[in-house]
């Protein structure tokens, strides 16, 4: 067991790779806010050019099969993404500080560490997801299930994701981990559909998600607390951006939970 640990603990803390890793404006892939507008103009357009000059439609046993490995990819890709920060975090937590995680020092957390290159990961996961939008267009049902909340989520979270490394922003690692746990959950569900398994959780995913808008509020409160009430915490211009965009997409979780769900057993 601890050769196993020790291994896991190399190939996602301490690989040179990861532990040296380094944020760099303008010269990491990605670090420009040019590329961000770019990625979410060209995802727009993907949008618009597809549903004005739709594509052929693959058949249905091929849409299956590109579906069922994205979600595999992602599935899996999130569970990394998970073990990784988290074990990332602990390695980088100073003894004198638990709550590093929580609040970066002020003005003493530059963009480095095995922590932040799974940011980075987390960050270009986001562009690979825009993939879950192409599939819903060339399925027969795109009219019906693309949605304001799927568009408007996908676009938004690359620019808090840049943010997240661009501020140092404090509170990143936690919310890194719990959202990619809800996507292992997510993806793990999309597979099985993909698969011809129609898991009877559904409901689940959506709530796995409320709950992990519920925990942040929780948490970005203790995050205040230490930060209006010490020394300050690292990138909070960065987390005021996240704030209002984790309460709009909570209240608009909230909406699909309501339509989805409290509709269907109001009329049963």
């Amino acid at each position: 067991m601890d050769t196993f640990y020790t291994g896991i603990h190399y190939w996602l803390v301490d690989h040179p790779i990861i532990s040296q890793y380094e944020w760099k404006p303008y010269r990491s892939p990605g670090a420009s806010p040019l590329f961000v507008a770019g990625a979410v103009s060209a995802y727009f357009a993907l949008i618009l050019s597809l549903r004005r000059f739709p594509l052929l439609l693959p058949s249905a046993a091929a849409l299956r099969v590109v579906t069922a490995a994205h979600s595999l990819n992602l599935c899996l890709l999130s569970l990394v993404m998970a073990i990784g920060c988290t074990l990332s975090a602990i390695h980088q937590t100073p003894p004198d500080r638990p709550i590093w995680a929580v609040c970066f020092p002020s003005g003493g957390t530059p963009p480095r560490g095995p922590t932040f290159f799974w940011a980075h990961v987390f960050y270009f996961s986001k562009i690979l997801e825009f993939v879950d939008t192409v599939l819903i267009l060339l399925s027969e049902s795109r009219s019906r299930r693309l949605t304001f909340l799927h568009v408007y989520h996908h676009a938004a979270v690359v620019v808090m994701c840049y943010l997240w490394l661009a501020a140092s922003q404090s509170l990143f690692p936690v919310a890194l981990v719990t959202n990619a746990a809800v996507h292992v959950v997510m993806y793990g569900y999309y597979l099985l559909c993909a698969l011809g398994i129609r898991p009877s959780w559904k409901r689940l995913v959506t709530d796995c998600q409320i709950i992990q808008f519920v925990f942040s509020f929780a948490i970005s409160g203790w995050m205040l607390h230490h930060h209006f009430n010490g020394s300050g915490c690292e990138g909070i211009w960065g987390w005021c951006f996240n704030a209002v965009f984790n309460a709009s997409l909570f209240a608009l979780f909230l909406n699909f939970h309501f339509q989805n769900y409290a509709k269907k057993n109001k009329i049963h």
